[in-house]
């Protein structure tokens, strides 16, 4: 039955992603729990020759979001690696983060682990996240796995590995829990530094609602007002995802509602985060990353931050301008960005931070993981020490130049091969920016071609990319004057008029 399965389509970059419930027009189930077995498999494999041991001495964790295909698809994961004689930690519900700290906590140190999650993405979806000692699988790590579950030539033992179950969501919450203790200096009640604070906690039914109840709860925080704490596969309330629009609105609302003097948010699997002030305005997207920068820049200045490709000329400004400190624009990507940071600290070049306009933000003080709810604790840890000096956490960001407008047009390429078809229309329009007057292209770009443009009515940037996964070209545009948005995608809408294959309705909003 497997011979005809095509594994490469379940890779996704650096994860694995598939189709794992029926219910979603022409969408077929492609990772069932005999792939999802597979694949444990493959890992184990995988994972033995890199270290050099044989699977019976070999400890892998595994943990799952709410999804209502996880028990059965993480029940498939857990028989297969203990057949081939592995132990298997089961954490059931857990957060992506929490599955790479098993592999370098010391009671656990476990050699590797595994995440099912499909982040974001519809209730039918599912995935695989695998993690070392060194951190998440790198896109060429995910085709070697592919490819040994093609092959499907495990050994299984006559004495299966233990499968044990193993509530580490608890420690790993326990771990920022003390690092707040420790980073606020509360004199007068070191337990709870974030007692007199009203922080209201929005899960979307994904997993993060533990942090409500085994974060904030310890530290004093009055929790009120937190909804959709409980994990439910269907998501019913919201997309569990700060950059829907729908979620932010829901948690701006309850902050308001409740008077609280913080929101949180968290997707799915709690590998990103956003935040709410007290006015119930949203801190996201660019507002989030100039926050995180303010922090990172107090504690470490002249360091670089490394964003990805859309962020805005006024947070550029601000981060270099009012902060003293880089600012790193690279590609789009999560695994790009925290890669960037990386290379560039080998190459002398200090950086703290790693994060994209999603909400993925990664630290080096905590192993370039990208973990949202560290990101959340370290904005909390600013709060309570605001509250102390009688300040507000946005005070940091007032001087943060914000665009009038900003608007996003995905444009889809109805071509076999999008990407080359999608990089020659990035290169023409570079040839197209050099021939208008108040176009300029902007140096040191590593994704796609960003312009500045600066007539009086456009005033703002463009940057044409070519999406990571899907046959789309996306368009991003921000201008500081109203209507600038207008202006500039007009002009780029007659330039891509020349290109058959591009459909152009995006731009009929």
């Amino acid at each position: 039955m497997m011979q005809k399965f095509d594994w490469k389509k379940l890779q996704n970059g650096s994860d694995i992603r598939g189709v794992a419930l029926e219910g979603i027009a022409n969408e077929s189930v492609n990772l069932t729990p005999e792939v999802a077995q597979i694949l444990g498999q493959a890992f184990v494999v995988w994972l033995g020759n890199k270290l050099g041991k044989i699977a019976s001495e070999l400890t892998i964790s595994l943990g799952r979001d709410s999804r209502l295909s996880g028990p059965s698809l993480l029940a498939a994961v857990s028989e297969g690696i203990s057949l081939l004689g592995s132990t298997v930690y089961n954490f059931e519900i857990a957060s992506t983060p929490a599955m790479f700290m098993s592999t370098i906590n010391p009671d656990l140190s476990c050699d590797g682990a595994i995440m099912l999650t499909a982040s974001h993405l519809p209730f039918n979806r599912n995935g695989l996240k695998f993690f070392t000692k060194n951190g998440g699988l790198n896109k060429g790590d995910i085709s070697d796995i592919l490819n040994l579950a093609e092959e499907n030539n495990f050994t299984t033992v006559t004495e299966k590995g233990n499968i044990d179950n193993y509530d580490f969501i608890s420690v790993y919450a326990q771990g920022l829990v003390k690092k707040v203790r420790e980073s606020v200096n509360h004199l007068d009640n070191f337990e709870q530094p974030l007692k007199g604070l009203k922080i209201i906690v929005d899960a979307g039914n994904g997993a993060g609602g533990f942090y409500a109840e085994k974060v904030l709860k310890p530290l004093g925080a009055d929790t009120k007002g937190s909804q959709f704490l409980d994990p439910d596969g269907t998501f019913p309330n919201h997309i569990p995802n700060p950059e829907n629009e729908e979620a932010m609105q829901s948690i701006c609302q309850a902050v308001v509602d409740n008077q609280a003097d913080f929101g949180i948010i968290f997707d799915t699997d709690v590998d990103r985060g956003a935040a709410v002030d007290n006015l119930g305005k949203e801190l996201n997207r660019n507002r989030l990353i100039a926050l995180i920068s303010a922090i990172v820049l107090k504690e470490h200045p002249g360091s670089a931050i490394v964003t990805d490709s859309i962020t805005s000329d006024g947070l550029t400004s601000f981060i270099t301008d009012e902060l003293n400190g880089v600012h790193h624009r690279f590609k789009r990507g999560y695994k790009n960005v925290i890669n960037e940071a990386i290379k560039l600290n080998n190459e002398g070049q200090e950086s703290w931070l790693a994060i994209e306009t999603s909400g993925h933000g990664a630290m080096k003080e905590n192993y370039f993981l990208d973990d949202g709810a560290y990101l959340v604790t370290k904005l909390l840890i600013e709060l309570a020490k605001c509250k102390q000096q009688g300040k507000n956490l946005t005070d940091l960001i007032a001087n943060l130049q914000e665009p009038q407008e900003s608007q996003e047009f995905r444009v889809k390429i109805n071509t076999e091969n999008f990407k080359d078809y999608g990089n020659q229309v990035i290169e023409k329009l570079q040839e197209f920016a050099t021939t208008q007057d108040d176009w300029q292209l902007v140096p040191n770009n590593y994704e796609g071609v960003r312009i500045s443009c600066q007539s009086a009515d456009e005033n703002g940037w463009l940057l044409l990319r070519l999406s990571l996964h899907d046959p789309v070209i996306p368009l991003n545009i921000e201008s500081n004057v109203s209507g600038g948005v207008n202006n500039i995608a007009s002009k780029v809408l007659v330039f891509l008029s020349d290109f058959d294959a591009l459909d152009l309705t995006t731009f009929n909003v």
